[in-house]
Order: C-alpha cells, then sequence, then structure tokens
C-alpha cells in the first residue's frame, strides 16, 4: 500500500487548524467558567430561560430584546452573551487557514489554487460580515 504524504498547504492549513482549534475551546471553556460562576451577570436570568426554549427564532429575539447580527457585541458584557466570543473565534478560524496558504500557492506557482483560496476568503469574509441578509436571522 502506497503510503501518502501531506503538501506544504496542507501541513500549514492543518497545523492553523489544530492551534485555532485549541484556542477557541480554551476560549469556550473559560467563557462558559464566566458564566456558570456568575462572573458576569446574564443577559437573561436562568430562571427565565425555560419560557423561551420552544419559541421561533424570530419570536425569541423579540422577547429577550436580544439584537441579531453582530449587534450581541454591545452585550460582550452579559455571562451569557460572553459565550458567543468563542464560536465567533472558531468561525473565523477557517478565514485564517485559507489566509496563510495563499502565499504558499503563490510560491509553488499554482494561481489557480491561490484565487479559489483568496475568493474563499472574501466568501467567508462576506457572509460573517452581515452585510447579506439572509436566513432566520
Amino acid at each position: 500500500m502506497k503510503k501518502l504524504k501531506a503538501t506544504e498547504e496542507q501541513l500549514a492549513y492543518a497545523g492553523i487548524l489544530d492551534s485555532g482549534m485549541k484556542a477557541g475551546l480554551l476560549l469556550i471553556i473559560a467563557t462558559f467558567a464566566v458564566y456558570v460562576f456568575h462572573i458576569l451577570p446574564p443577559y437573561i436570568p436562568v430562571n427565565d430561560l425555560p419560557n423561551y426554549w420552544s419559541l421561533p427564532v424570530h419570536e425569541y429575539l423579540a422577547k429577550t430584546g436580544i439584537p441579531h447580527g453582530w449587534s450581541w457585541v454591545r452585550l460582550i458584557g452579559h455571562g451569557d452573551i460572553l459565550n458567543f466570543v468563542g464560536i465567533v473565534f472558531l468561525a473565523g478560524v477557517t478565514i485564517v487557514c485559507y489566509i496563510r496558504v495563499i502565499p504558499i500557492f503563490f510560491r509553488k506557482k499554482d494561481p489557480v489554487y491561490a484565487v479559489i483560496a483568496i475568493i474563499e476568503v472574501l466568501v467567508l469574509a462576506l457572509a460573517a460580515s452581515g452585510v447579506l441578509k439572509t436566513g432566520g436571522h
């Protein structure tokens, strides 16, 4: 059986992804600890949560007053909202991975993959920006 070897760009991508995943996991654990140990007050009191669990997202947002899109950043001083930071961090790791491999593709004279990676970065950044107003949020 032939043993496959990872390419330089695969190793670079995987290295960033591995580090980002570990940092994101630590961030999620830390922000969850802030919430669980009441270091910051929650935006929605824990006792009120069961009242909102079964609501559709639009109704949930309206009744709780939680803003949609990136407006949650204004509420980052609340323990339950602070938990979003780790999730956002993890979602952004892929963009950093693609940015890391772009110079490798150019150096290897592989402009097609470099352009695809650039387009991927632009599409992901546009999607994350909130400029496109689609879906249920």
